[in-house]
């Protein structure tokens, strides 16, 4: 038997599967509708486990060819029984709420909450985003998410992650416990140099004062530097703009943007000290109710799985099975709960598409923890 006689025949056997699978799935919506009339969770894993059994028992030497087969098929058969029966009534009027507020376009001004100082990089962020807006500053991050909460700013502006230093572990908490919302975010690059008074010199440098995310994307530099300079976290690069320019004395410096320089009449000794010049830092923009802008195309989670094997699989089967397209994922330890994790996805999709708000439903049903932070376009 030739290739081509060989092909004949497993195009023959495929014109009855897709037959058999469209059959299939119409009686996996007869289930769905069975379930949602009483109740009844999507997944059965007892009986899952049950045609596995017998799935292996016939395989023979294709057990595990087989078993990938059916798992595939069970996959799919809960994701479209997901877009069937919706299981998340509060998660559906916040989304809702987000589609009431749909706006024709980004605004230029408001109040906006920023943290740092005049000089800092969420204020040059926060420019870039509003031109016109009135910017007020705060000392810590959760400042800035009391403020949006609390109603004092209509938006707020926060560092979120960096492509050398990687993400901000502080903003990830306080977006699953504050009651706030992502709009947008945009990608400033950031160039850092190393500022001090005027008629300094770099072998003068004792000291060296800078935000801890600033210190690590210039570790090259500073270990260059060598043992004889300390190096001092503080509050943001701004801040330490500022400590160098109050300071007395000529061996304190500051790792900051060139924008600082200018603000605090200090002379830059070193620049572009940062280890990649593809360093980018994402800011987000966060507002107290959801809401929908143009160009909104990326949306952003937080969840926790049952500790069990398989768990997570199942989460990222549902993005695989409807084609949604994950760009990150990243965990975090759950304080208190010895190697359990919290997961703060970002998926390509917009809650306009009846199919995404159906698995950001079924994940809301499914999952110990699960909070929607928000539908939006990123700026790069």
């Amino acid at each position: 038997m030739d290739l081509l006689d060989i092909r004949n025949r497993i195009d023959a056997i495929d014109d009855k599967l897709l037959p058999l699978f469209l059959e299939r799935m119409s009686l996996s919506k007869e289930v769905a509708e069975y379930k949602k009339a009483n109740n009844l969770p999507i997944l059965n894993r007892t009986r899952e486990r049950e045609i596995l059994k017998s799935v292996a028992e016939k395989s023979g030497d294709l057990e595990q060819f087989a078993h990938r087969l059916y798992t595939t098929i069970f996959e799919l058969s809960r994701a479209y029984q997901d877009t069937l029966c919706t299981q998340g009534a509060s998660l559906s009027e916040e989304i809702s709420k987000a589609l009431e507020n749909t706006y024709s376009a980004f605004p230029k001004t408001g109040v906006v909450a920023c943290f740092g100082t005049e000089g800092a990089n969420a204020q040059l962020a926060a420019d870039k985003m509003f031109p016109r807006g009135e910017l007020v500053f705060f000392k810590t991050f959760e400042g800035v998410f009391d403020a949006v909460e609390n109603g004092l700013c209509e938006f707020g502006i926060i560092p979120f992650e960096n492509s050398s230093n990687g993400s901000v572990r502080e903003t990830y908490e306080l977006l699953l416990k504050k009651n706030v919302h992502i709009v947008r975010s945009e990608r400033l690059c950031i160039r850092h140099e190393l500022l001090a008074k005027k008629g300094a010199r770099i072998e003068d440098i004792k000291e060296i004062y800078s935000h801890p995310q600033a210190i690590g994307q210039c570790s090259r530099f500073l270990k260059e530097l060598g043992s004889k300079v300390k190096i001092t976290p503080c509050e943001n690069t701004a801040q330490a703009a500022q400590y160098a320019a109050s300071s007395k004395d000529n061996s304190i410096a500051a790792i900051a943007s060139h924008a600082n320089a200018e603000i605090y009449n200090l002379a830059s000794i070193a620049t572009s000290i940062q280890d990649s010049d593809n360093n980018y830092t994402r800011f987000i923009c966060i507002t107290k109710t959801p809401r929908l802008y143009p160009g909104a195309n990326r949306i952003s989670l937080i969840l926790a799985c049952q500790h069990k094997p398989g768990a997570l699989y199942e989460v990222l089967a549902k993005f695989a099975a409807l084609e949604i397209n994950l760009l990150k994922i990243e965990s975090y330890p759950i304080l208190g709960h010895d190697f359990e994790f919290m997961f703060f996805f970002e998926l390509s999709a917009d809650i306009t598409d009846e199919k995404t708000v159906s698995m950001l439903e079924s994940l809301n049903g499914s999952c110990e923890t699960f909070k929607f932070l928000g539908n939006y376009e990123e700026v790069l």
